[in-house]
């Protein structure tokens, strides 16, 4: 059965998302999930969660999506430890590091690839059985059509978006919020920098293409498309910083379409756009136009048409109603300035308060709209007030046997069957015979299927009773209240921790003075550097995140996705910034799995890179290959979708250059032949002067991007320099005598 899994960013939206219907829910704790302004869970509440939750047949999984520094592994594992006695069903998580320690201490507690690590093909997935994982969350970029063949070869559990907020950046691997804003995505921290408005500029002619959200992603909604979409294992709603009424009303129209053979989609739409949504696209699973999937108006709630402007006096406007407007609805009038405005007064034509209208209404509004506005709802109070009254309730019950057996002078006895648990208990009383009042089948049944706080309902008594006992209600009421306490604790009886302690193989790599390594994006750049001597650079042997067809003649790989990594298994193969590696653990992961040399990502600091390297050192007595960019445009993001297609101007990328540009920088595009965009960022990243202070990396890297031949000549020529001094310093260093003094004779040989 296809599970339905739903978001919880607090308590009442976990109510209510099983109140109406979800199969599992993910949620985060205060530290390591990618929503680190969501009020999220701390662990006594989530205690208390998982057990409600694990009665109704619902899993539980906790986000711990972030990278993970070497500073705060341990704290990341005790939190694990935590996770997986209170009973999580499983993890969800991007490093390799988290991943790893699930994998060898907890097999009852599933590690899940979250979507950060853009798995979007069979080689993604093959990657991820390889190292235990139990769940790939597919990239949001992938087709159905490739899921399907993934799902004819692989039997690793898949899990898809089908419904919520898009990253515009491939799999939310994005750098924006992070280096711009100084608060990381990968952090869990995202300030949303795609939903702030930019101006499209083609530099090449000096032309502006206005200002406008053109970053902005619309939300998904594949659910006409539900019976294709049930291939998938899990069908994934996003939106952990939502709030309950949103998540109750998505989780119950998707329960709706999976359950019901024939939907009626167009109300289950009209429902949809009555909560949170920044308009809808199918997305590029279903293989979207590019155009379609950008929402170039403000990013807020767009809500759903109910009318127009129709006339002004004064401050007084007659709205025409296509659908009903109600007392304490919020609207929104797309005037030149949007107006959003709370409906605390209406009237009718003759300006009599009313407190709902279905066909004209009068609203005095203050701020300027125009004959012809379009209005739209944004807050629906009646249709709130009734996904309120949804949670907390039981959604299903489940059958239960009840068996109760007695006779004048024994203590009664009530007895459970519940699918695999059989649980009694016995009175503490002793049956007495009545003469009077006796109690019958009848009476029994009433008393004991008093269970509306719990999942259960009786599907079948036994009554093995004395007919003439009469037995107190207070009495039955407490030995059934015991009798399913008993029960419960039975179904979540503790998990024990019996963690393994498994060989390490050491694995270390040779130190050596640096070397320069460059990345070119065209053959300009490959000039430059053949010209200068340069023999290691990235060209044509660079696998990209989202490639899914690789040259298999290539021996000497630079691969940017996991995908890479299984495909030339074997091969010289370098893992790229864009796996964000930022501990020692994932750096010998990597090594372990035949990575032979690894890239830093961009987010970790000098420190961090200190002390990923002393704890790799301790646990291998040697040091690991490392690569790091020192110099270049870094890539912000990369993605599907074509900012200049937006604006009608396919192909124009083969003759202009064009940038993105906001109030405090710009943003060059990079086109690929596949129209796979690049968005760079327009300050260069620039540590040349720094490389003596940085130490333990074998490799530096130039990123080479937007830079002509002549520049990207010179940026070489000044990084060989610096490597050359720094080379001719480190000699120096090691030619002193015992006093401190430079030996004459080594300082001869270097003149």
């Amino acid at each position: 059965m296809t599970e339905l899994l739903a978001p919880a960013g607090n308590i009442e939206a976990f109510m209510a998302a099983i109140s109406n219907g979800c199969d599992a829910i993910y949620l985060g704790m205060n530290r390591f999930g990618a929503r680190a302004y969501a009020k999220n869970f701390d662990l006594e509440t989530l205690k208390e969660a998982v057990k409600y939750a694990h009665l109704r047949h619902v899993k539980v999984y906790v986000t711990m999506n972030t990278i993970i520094f070497d500073e705060e592994l341990q704290d990341a594992y005790k939190q694990i430890d935590d996770l997986y006695l209170i009973g999580i069903d499983g993890i969800i998580a991007q490093d390799l590091a988290i991943i790893e320690y699930i994998v060898q201490n907890y097999p009852l507690m599933e590690a899940h690839a979250s979507t950060q690590m853009g798995i979007d093909d069979l080689d993604g997935v093959e990657f991820l059985e390889s190292i235990g994982v139990k769940r790939a969350v597919l990239g949001r970029e992938t087709p159905i059509s490739r899921i399907k063949e993934i799902k004819k070869v692989s039997k690793m559990p898949i899990e898809i978006f089908v419904h919520g907020a898009l990253c515009v950046s491939y799999s939310g691997n994005c750098l924006m919020s992070g280096l711009l804003g100084y608060r990381s995505g990968n952090r869990g921290r995202c300030v949303g920098s795609c939903r702030k408005p930019y101006e499209l500029i083609d530099v090449t002619n000096n032309i502006s293409y206005g200002t406008s959200y053109i970053l902005s992603m619309k939300d998904l909604n594949t659910i006409e498309h539900i019976n294709e979409l049930k291939i998938a294992d899990s069908l994934k709603i996003e939106g952990r910083m939502k709030e309950p009424e949103y998540v109750a009303n998505i989780v119950r129209s998707y329960r709706e379409a999976l359950d019901n053979p024939q939907p009626d989609f167009k109300k289950i739409d009209k429902n949809l756009r009555k909560t949170f949504n920044r308009t809808f696209t199918k997305g590029y699973i279903f293989n979207e136009d590019k155009r379609n999937v950008i929402n170039v108006l403000k990013p807020n709630h767009h809500g759903y048409e109910i009318g127009y402007i129709a006339k002004k006096n004064k401050n007084r406007y007659t709205i025409n109603l296509i659908d009903t407007l109600n007392q304490n609805d919020q609207i929104r009038i797309a005037s030149k300035e949007e107006v959003n405005y709370p409906v605390i007064k209406m009237y009718d034509k003759n300006m009599n308060l009313i407190n709902s209208a279905d066909k004209t209404c009068i609203l005095e509004i203050k701020e300027p709209v125009l004959v012809g506005d379009k209005v739209f709802k944004t807050r629906d109070n009646k249709f709130n007030d009734e996904l309120n009254k949804t949670y907390p309730k039981q959604f299903k019950r489940f059958p239960i046997a009840l068996y109760i057996d007695g006779k004048v002078g024994t203590p009664l006895t009530l007895s459970v069957a519940f699918e695999d648990y059989f649980e009694s208990i016995t009175s503490d009383f002793i049956l007495e015979q009545s003469q009077k009042s006796k109690t019958t089948y009848d009476s029994l049944f009433k008393q004991l299927n008093r269970l509306n706080d719990t999942p259960y309902i009786i599907d079948h008594l036994e009554v093995n009773v004395s007919e003439d006992v009469f037995i107190p209600s207070s009495k039955l009421n407490e030995l059934r209240r015991n009798l399913i306490e008993k029960l419960n604790d039975q179904r979540l009886k503790p998990r024990q921790v019996e963690k393994k302690v498994l060989p390490h193989q050491k694995i270390a790599f040779n130190q050596h003075e640096p070397q320069l390594i460059v990345y070119c994006e065209n053959s300009d750049h490959v000039k430059a550097c053949q010209e200068l001597g340069i023999k290691n650079y990235y060209y044509e042997n660079v696998i990209r995140r989202n490639d899914t067809i690789f040259n298999d003649n290539l021996d000497d790989v630079l691969v940017c996705g996991y995908n890479g990594i299984k495909h030339y298994q074997g091969k010289n193969i370098t893992s790229d910034f864009s796996l964000n590696v930022v501990n020692h653990k994932a750096v010998y992961k990597l090594h372990q799995l035949g990575v032979h040399k690894i890239t830093l990502s961009h987010e970790i600091n000098k420190q961090q890179i200190d002390n990923l390297v002393e704890n790799y050192y301790a646990e291998n007595d040697g040091y690991p290959n490392l690569e790091m960019i020192i110099y270049g445009h870094t890539h912000l993001l990369q993605t599907k979708y074509c900012p200049l297609r937006v604006n009608n101007l396919c192909g124009k990328c083969r003759e202009n250059k064009y940038i993105l540009k906001d109030d405090y920088s710009y943003f060059p595009i990079l086109s690929s032949k596949d129209c796979i965009t690049t968005l760079l960022n327009g300050k260069v990243l620039n540590l040349i002067d720094e490389l003596d202070y940085i130490k333990h990396i074998n490799f530096f890297r130039v990123q080479l991007t937007i830079e002509t031949y002549d520049e990207s000549k010179e940026i070489l020529n000044n990084v060989l320099n610096k490597l050359n001094h720094k080379t001719t310093q480190k000699f120096f260093n090691n030619q002193t005598d015992t006093r401190g003094h430079f030996n004459k004779e080594a300082m001869s040989k270097i003149e």
